[in-house]
């Protein structure tokens, strides 16, 4: 029976782990003209909305300042 218990431990993590994905481009887009809007109007976007918005784009412009292709694989530079 111990060798079950590894597996099954395992088993669980996996089922109970988020799983990391990359968002794709519409949800910078969203998140650019959120903070856009929150700049004009205060009170138009909540502030978790907004952290994770701007999270959102740090991570896109590290993202795209390692990349040395564009989506269809031409080169950027």
């Amino acid at each position: 029976m111990p060798p079950i218990r590894p597996a099954l431990v395992m088993a669980v993590l996996a089922a109970f782990t988020p799983r990391a994905h990359a968002e794709d481009r519409s949800v910078l887009l969203n998140c650019k003209v959120t903070v856009e809007r929150a700049s004009k109007d205060a009170k138009a976007v909540s502030e978790a909305d907004l952290t994770r918005c701007r999270q959102i784009i740090r991570e896109w412009a590290l993202r795209d300042a390692r990349t040395t292709v564009d989506e269809n694989g031409r080169p950027l530079r």
